[in-house]
């Protein structure tokens, strides 16, 4: 019997899943959460899940920052990743980010089943899809459009920033959100736009959204 987390903000989609999971037999739901930030507060240290299910796109702590921190914390925890986006982009930055698996929401429940089984047994699942993305991603490596190949290039702290870019705050709130000076950001903007080769902050939040480290 293994001990599972749903990490979700749908809640239908969440019981429904657990319902399901709990059904195959080998399987007990510890809890579920409703983001990042939920799940880390919920977490008994004391009574550590083997395997988490973890959406992407949540308010407050997303399914990156969640699935590093796993990956800082406890490495011992399989992430599989469930999430809507089947982009290169999104699937890269998940497994970066410390994730053994990665299915689609719309997927059967038996290759749910099968995943779950996979990260249990083997401490990984690679889907067709997956596999299919990669290799298109390794295959495109070295044409004119590499935002995929900058995501590898980008820190956390790059990340971060591109994705206040995307906010309506000034620089200077970001840089008061992000616990740093006004300079500190011009400085990342600046190192930002000569990496990326963009121009503007429209450029750099545009970047963002086709990279997938924003959504719309």
């Amino acid at each position: 019997m293994l001990n599972v987390v749903l990490v979700d903000d749908h809640v239908l989609l969440r019981h429904g899943l657990a319902n399901l999971i709990e059904s195959f037999g080998d399987y007990k739901v510890l809890f579920e959460a409703d983001n990042g930030r939920d799940f880390m507060e919920r977490l008994d240290k004391a009574y550590l899940p083997e395997l988490v299910l973890l959406d992407i796109n949540m308010p407050e702590v997303d399914g990156y920052e969640t699935c590093l921190w796993l990956k800082n914390n406890y490495p011992k925890i399989k992430v599989l990743a469930l999430s809507m986006y089947d982009n290169e982009n999104a699937i890269i930055r998940m497994f970066k980010a410390g994730a053994k698996g990665y299915i689609l929401k719309d997927c059967d429940p038996a290759e749910l089943r099968e995943a779950l089984n996979a990260l249990g047994v083997k401490g990984f699942y690679y889907s067709e899809m997956v596999t299919g993305k990669l290799i298109h991603t390794i295959n495109s490596l070295d044409e004119k459009d590499n935002h995929v190949k900058n995501v590898f290039r980008l820190n956390d702290r790059e990340i971060t920033f591109l994705k206040l870019v995307c906010t309506e705050l000034t620089y200077k709130e970001i840089a008061d959100k992000m616990f740093l000076s006004p300079r500190t950001i011009e400085g990342y903007r600046d190192a930002l736009c000569e990496k990326l080769n963009i121009k503007t902050r429209v450029g750099l939040a545009m970047y963002a959204i086709k990279s997938g480290i924003m959504s719309l």
